[in-house]
Formats: C-alpha cells, sequence, structure tokens
C-alpha cells in the first residue's frame, strides 16, 4: 500500500486527469477535493452559486500572517483521439495535487499547525478569466497577507529540475462576434454581403493593425463558422472569435480600441449587424518584490541556487492576477515549475515529467517556511 506523500500525490494527479471538468462545470472535483481536505483536518468552504472549495489549516485565531496556495482546478475542452472532451492539457491536474501534497507535507510536522496559517484556495474557472474574480466577489482572500500560485511552464522556457520565482503573464482579451445577414442564392451573389469575405476583410484589417512594437502583442481570428451543406447558398451570417494578447495592460487597451475601430468600419463598409455576443480578458501580472523573494529563497533551498531562472516573461495569461488588482495589499507572486513539459500548454496530448510534482511540492512547502520564517 502506497503511503508517502509523493505517492498520494501522483495517485491524486492521476485521479484528476481522468476525471477532468471543464469551468463552472468542477462539481466532481470539487467534491472530491473537498473530502480529501476534510480527512486533512481542514475547515472547509465550498459555494452553493459556484464551484471550488476553499480549505484552511492552522492557527486562525492568532495574529498570524495568513498565507494563500491556489490551485485552478478546470479544464479544457478540445478534441482528443477524433472525441471531444474535458482534457487537463494546461496542467491544472498537477496543480491540483501539488498544493494538496503541501497539505500533506504539512501534516507531516504537527508541531507547524499552531505556527502557521494557510489557506488553500481551489479555484474554478481559470480558462473563462472568471474564476478568481468569483473567488474575490465570495471574499475569500480578503484575509490574506501572501498569495502563491503555481504553473507547469513548456520545455523550451523552463527545463526540467528548474523554476523561476514569478511568471509575468501578458494582458488577454476575447471578442465571440456574430455577423448577422440574409443568404442569397450562389447564383445571384449581388443580392447579399457573403459571410465569409466580410470575415476575409476583417482578418485583412487586424494584419494592418500596428502598435508599440516595442511591447508584444497580437490579435488572430481562431474560429469561424459560416455555411452549411447546401453548397449553393451564400452565407449572409456567421459568427467567429478573436483572440487578443499584449504585454502590458496600457498596449491591451489600445489594441481593443483599434480592434473596436475594426468592427465600426466593416459595420459601414458592408451595412451588416456585427453584434459582440461574447466578452472576456484577464489582465496582465502586478508583480511584488517581497513575494518574488521568499519564492527565489524557497527555489534555492528546494533546488540550489544555479536552478533558479529569472522571471519569466510569456504572452499567456492567468486570472491569478486578477487577486492582486482587486486586492492592491495582496504579496503574489507565481511560481513556474520547470517538468520538461512537451508539446506545449494547451496541446491535446500534452505530457510532462510527473517527478517534478514533488519538486513544486517542496518548493511550495519551502515558501511556506520561509514566509514565516520557520526553520526544519
Amino acid at each position: 500500500m502506497k503511503h508517502t506523500t509523493q505517492d498520494k500525490v501522483l495517485d491524486t494527479f492521476h485521479y484528476l486527469h481522468e476525471h477532468a471538468e471543464i469551468s463552472w462545470e468542477e462539481t466532481e472535483t470539487t467534491k472530491y477535493i473537498e473530502d480529501l481536505l476534510i480527512k486533512s483536518g481542514c475547515r472547509v468552504t465550498t459555494f452553493e452559486d459556484c464551484t471550488g472549495v476553499i480549505g484552511e489549516f492552522g492557527n486562525f485565531d492568532s495574529n498570524l500572517p495568513v498565507v494563500a496556495i491556489r490551485a485552478d482546478i478546470d479544464a479544457l475542452w478540445q478534441e482528443v483521439n477524433g472525441t471531444f472532451k474535458a482534457n487537463h492539457s494546461c496542467g491544472h491536474d498537477a496543480h491540483m495535487s501539488m498544493v494538496l501534497g503541501v497539505l500533506w507535507k504539512l501534516e507531516q510536522f504537527p508541531n507547524l499547525k499552531e505556527k502557521v496559517a494557510i489557506k488553500f484556495i481551489f479555484q474554478p474557472a481559470e480558462e473563462k478569466g472568471a474564476g478568481a474574480l468569483k473567488m474575490v466577489e465570495k471574499h475569500v482572500v480578503d484575509n490574506v497577507d501572501y498569495l502563491f500560485g503555481v504553473h507547469l511552464r513548456p520545455v523550451q522556457e523552463t527545463a526540467m529540475g528548474r523554476a523561476t520565482p514569478v511568471i509575468v503573464h501578458g494582458a488577454t482579451h476575447m471578442f465571440g462576434v456574430t455577423i448577422k445577414g440574409e443568404d442569397a442564392h450562389g447564383a445571384r451573389p449581388h443580392l447579399n454581403h457573403n459571410a465569409i469575405e466580410i470575415g476575409t476583410e476583417i482578418v485583412n484589417m487586424l494584419s494592418k493593425i500596428h502598435l508599440d512594437p516595442r511591447v508584444p502583442y497580437s490579435v488572430k481570428m481562431t474560429n469561424f463558422h459560416a455555411g452549411g451543406k447546401s453548397t449553393n447558398i451564400i452565407p449572409g451570417s456567421a459568427s467567429f472569435a478573436l483572440d487578443m494578447r499584449a504585454q502590458d495592460n496600457e498596449t491591451m487597451k489600445a489594441l481593443e480600441t483599434r480592434v473596436t475601430d475594426v468592427f465600426n468600419s466593416i459595420r459601414n463598409l458592408y451595412n451588416v449587424d456585427l453584434e459582440i455576443t461574447e466578452e472576456s480578458g484577464i489582465a496582465a501580472a502586478k508583480t511584488n518584490e517581497e513575494a518574488i523573494d521568499i519564492m527565489k529563497s524557497a527555489i534555492k533551498d528546494t533546488l540550489g541556487e544555479d536552478n533558479v531562472d529569472p522571471p519569466l516573461v510569456t504572452p499567456g495569461g492567468d486570472d491569478f492576477h486578477f487577486y492582486t488588482i482587486e486586492r492592491p495589499s495582496l504579496k503574489a507572486t507565481m511560481l513556474g515549475l520547470g517538468c520538461d513539459l512537451k508539446p506545449g500548454l494547451h496541446h491535446p496530448y500534452m505530457t510532462f515529467d510527473k517527478d517534478a510534482l514533488k519538486n513544486g511540492v517542496d518548493i511550495l512547502f519551502q515558501a511556506i517556511l520561509t514566509t514565516y520564517r520557520i526553520k526544519q
């Protein structure tokens, strides 16, 4: 029978990987984690109107600072082996397992329970960019002083056995848009505006957006749906989505303005109804030097000084940063963990070296000790 923390973390990872659930539908994941938190003696909070679960471990009746560790719990919806399914291709199954591993490691040192106040945040809907804001709305971080997160990193960014104390994510924005027009007979193209041609014009106009080249940014169409089985109908309606990225929040605002200008130009040029049906976004990272120093020290004590990477700047986004934007007093950082992740995040067949799970647990555990200045 397996008893070690490392074995429990690996078993938990395999279970969560096989039972993935998409954003706001993580009901079984929430229940599974809730049961594990209760078994470890945590005071547990769940919510009637959303998924997610909070566990509190330690001494919350003292003046100790509160340290929170956040794990995202949702999976992506994508095609795997010809079937669309919930799939943990962003590593959230690993994040949950490592954070639970920190709790189990704390249990191995009974003397720590009176010296720490740890809040474990298992947050839903990170992939929708909305889960962190919901947790803020639920006052989850109102009493939190330090907040740590963790994310697996692709091999191109961070090598196995190495880690970075901060991930400097960029801002993201998404538009879901519908082109509303009338269909026409294939022999009478003068009677409507072809929605596919309108989509092509939008792509061409987006490619002509030019902002300050010193700040990375991009905008691209990521899906487009028009027409049906009848090939002799010119579609007047279509739907599409845009994915936008910028390394800082100011550039994202400028990019949003330019994209909105494109939409207005298309409306005027084709006299067509262009309706924004969905819109969401994630802010760029706001970093905190004290939290970064704590995580850097934890990496050095765990992996060695030679395996501490510099800050990682990435165009990827994470709603983790809404916590600090909404609660500026929070001292927060996200650990970037090297794990030989290939071919890349969000790839349907993403894999990584499971030995890295132990590194993640040990670094986060050490970050707790460092925060409280506890020697073990």
